[in-house]
């Protein structure tokens, strides 16, 4: 399975982006802000331009393993291998506060928030739970 997020709007505190699923448009995304990171970075330069907890994931092409989160309690996406950063899930949540790295899925209704988050992820967990081989690219 094939995840694809786009970038589509960096704000000051948050990046806005439209994520789809085997090339179909599934929902928007929330993130942390768009400092132009890249994997084909190194792990020096990633960690020069990061800050904890307001950066966006990194552009690049990543596994999402089905893990057990010991912060949610339960078993969740992870985006594994992303230099300089661990523990990045894809959850709900509505701003950039909610983020702290993560990739945060909803309805990109309102300025700088995604709604109806839970709904959306509890649909997105639903498609991908089973897979074995999950892949998400990051673009622009």
């Amino acid at each position: 399975m094939k995840l694809k997020l786009i970038r589509k709007y960096r704000k000051e505190n948050y990046t806005i982006g439209k994520l789809y699923v085997d090339g179909v448009y599934f929902c928007d995304t929330l993130e942390d802000k768009d400092r132009g990171l890249d994997d084909s970075m190194s792990l020096e330069e990633i960690v020069k331009k990061k800050k904890y907890g307001q950066t966006a994931i990194p552009y690049g092409k990543y596994r999402v393993l089905i893990t057990y989160s010991p912060k949610y309690k339960k078993m969740m996406p992870l985006i594994d291998g992303v230099k300089g950063f661990s523990g990045i899930r894809i959850h709900s949540g509505n701003t950039d506060k909610d983020t702290l790295g993560c990739l945060l899925v909803g309805k990109n209704k309102e300025v700088g928030k995604v709604l109806e988050s839970r709904t959306t992820y509890n649909k997105l967990f639903a498609l991908i739970k089973d897979k074995k081989d999950i892949t998400i690219e990051i673009t622009k």
